[in-house]
């Protein structure tokens, strides 16, 4: 079975190898493409201030990572229409209904943008325009495959006058209204056509070749070949749901509520989890997956052995439903640890309110092997994951536990994600990540910032401050911005633009968000008051740097808005990541682009 995956980047090496394969088989279907066009293609995901239009890139995979088809298409933002450039199958796989899925697609992408209509460009099937028999037929082949989703040529203009007087094969202009049937206005079909002449073939026409087109355009509403190789189109209904594999991935630690510490005060609860779930799972942009396991060794590479080693002794040596909590601190005589293992909690412990037993360290295992399976789904391709996780993880410091925090999820995460590339985490809690701070700060290849209210005044007080930037290696690597005690949505967007360009100067291929719901009105643990549409527009800024994110559940503990604010932060990151390029799109952009297909 096929899985038709969008591609949005090249930063994972599952997107690097569809790339090369999808560069060959155009190569082997498109012979007269010219030099370098399938060369382009990752730039074109990349830069689309560049190339004038939003590309969009539809895979066809069996298996993992084996590229059978693809589909690529244009899409103008501001006329609102998209040219499907390429449908692509090789020869072995033609004919068996992979060209038609590819097509569907794309026609789904296009009704989803909310376009007037899908363009493109096919081969005429008329003998005045096509000479050679045997590729006109194909032509009609073609041109009889359209025609079963509605389909036809643009009628009545000069669209198919060839650039060289006599040249054979001038392409016909295509449209497929989407079955809409909303006409297509003159005024609005000149301007499409002056977008395409002018971007996509602007080094082969010249301006008063396209001008010449654009006033050919005198029918209102433009006319339409009637239908040719068909009695009707098919009715094909284009479903509403979002594809699997463009859905977010979600990893749950359902594990989790065996870590109930049922004590006055104690807000970390597994209501956390269910109150999230229950929000965000009908939106229909989450598809859920099972989180694999992970060693020790992944454990290890983010803390120190012997931190490990005790937490894992003391936890599962706690009779059930006893917990631990550190009371003596070693302020004096560090190096000499006492021989009772609670009395030790101390050493590794920067607070009196986070308890050591048997399910927190379960639970904490759990979580971890979440968030690294989010890692892994943004290694394979996925675009957007999230690791939905308890206990949090981004106070745990190298040899250090607190806050509720056993192990460094997020930090276990990112440092799996280092192996492929530069990777930044973006801390959007409300306290400081002290945790990722200390587990990386001598390090260059993971940026660390973190967006908080001031140690002054919030947890945990000793650490991030504006002058903590690194150490060594790590000297301007890590950015912490500590915010006023009280702000609005909008202060706090100024900071995290801030933010975000210094993650677009790391040339980061990874984006690893610990984030809290903490920084809503009433939360318990903060003093802030954000409402659903500022977790909206935090997520629309993060999603806007284009980037594969991992997102990893921290705190967050007003029960009653913390699925809300979840849901309304996924969507805004959801809806500018999945079009980041739009955002870059400029009217005044232009390139020299490859030749028209004749």
């Amino acid at each position: 079975m096929f899985r038709i995956r969008r591609i949005f980047d090249d930063l994972s090496p599952a997107n690097e190898t569809a790339l090369v394969r999808i560069g060959e088989i155009l190569k082997e279907q498109f012979p007269g493409a010219r030099p370098g066009e399938a060369e382009s293609i990752p730039e074109k995901l990349r830069n689309q201030l560049k190339y004038g239009f939003q590309t969009i890139l539809f895979a066809a995979e069996k298996g993992a990572g084996k590229v059978h088809g693809f589909a690529l298409a244009l899409y103008d933002p501001l006329l609102k229409f998209t040219f499907l450039d390429y449908i692509a199958v090789p020869g072995a796989e033609a004919g068996g209904g992979l060209g038609g899925i590819l097509y569907e697609r794309v026609r789904k992408e296009a009704l989803d943008l909310g376009c007037l209509g899908l363009f493109f460009e096919c081969l005429p099937d008329d003998p005045e325009l096509s000479r050679d028999e045997e590729t006109r037929k194909q032509n009609a082949d073609r041109l009889r495959f359209y025609e079963r989703y509605g389909a036809v040529p643009v009628t009545g203009t000069k669209y198919e006058t060839p650039l060289e007087p006599g040249g054979d094969n001038p392409p016909y202009l295509v449209f497929d209204g989407l079955a809409r049937k909303e006409p297509l206005r003159r005024e609005k079909a000149r301007l499409i056509v002056a977008a395409i002449l002018g971007k996509k073939y602007g080094d082969l026409c010249p301006p008063e070749y396209i001008r010449m087109v654009m006033n050919s355009f005198r029918d209102d509403p433009v006319k339409l070949r009637p239908l040719k190789y068909v009695t009707a189109p098919k009715r094909t209904a284009v479903a509403a749901a979002l594809p699997e594999s463009e859905r977010v991935a979600l990893f749950v630690n359902r594990d989790h509520a065996i870590h109930h510490v049922r004590e006055r005060g104690y807000v970390e609860s597994p209501v956390r989890v269910e109150a999230i779930l229950r929000e965000i799972l009908p939106s229909g942009l989450f598809t859920e997956k099972k989180a694999r396991h992970f060693g020790e060794r992944h454990i290890l590479k983010v803390h120190s052995a012997v931190f490990f080693s005790y937490l894992r002794k003391v936890c599962m040596a706690m009779p059930e439903g006893e917990s631990v909590y550190p009371y003596v601190f070693p302020v004096r005589n560090a190096a000499r640890p006492p021989q009772d293992l609670s009395v030790r909690a101390g050493y590794f412990c920067m607070d009196t309110f986070t308890p050591l037993n048997k399910n927190a360290f379960l639970a904490a295992l759990g979580a971890l092997d979440c968030a690294m399976s989010g890692a892994q789904s943004l290694v394979e391709g996925r675009h957007l994951a999230y690791a939905l996780v308890r206990p949090p993880g981004h106070h745990a410091e190298r040899r250090l536990f607190g806050g509720f925090c056993y192990l460094n999820s997020a930090a276990a995460a990112a440092e799996y994600l280092s192996a492929f590339g530069r990777v930044a985490m973006l801390d959007v809690d409300y306290h400081h990540g002290n945790g990722q701070q200390d587990i990386f700060y001598r390090r260059s290849d993971v940026l660390t910032v973190s967006l908080h209210g001031h140690p002054r005044f919030a947890y945990p007080y000793f650490s991030g401050f504006e002058d903590e930037k690194g150490e060594g290696e790590g000297r301007g690597f890590n950015l912490n911005l500590p915010l006023p005690e009280h702000l609005s949505g909008q202060e706090y967007l100024d900071a995290l633009r801030r933010a975000s360009r210094r993650i677009s100067d790391h040339g980061a291929r990874f984006l690893v968000v610990p984030f809290g719901g903490d920084t809503c009105k009433k939360d318990p643990t903060g003093t802030w008051s954000f409402a659903a549409r500022d977790f909206e527009n935090n997520g629309k800024l993060i999603g806007g740097l284009g980037l594969p994110v991992l997102v990893v559940q921290e705190g967050g503990y007003n029960t009653r808005l913390l699925g809300e604010n979840v849901r309304a932060f996924f969507k805004g990151l959801f809806e500018v990541s999945r079009s980041a390029g739009a955002r870059l799109w400029s009217p005044a952009s232009r390139d020299r682009r490859p030749a028209r297909r004749e």
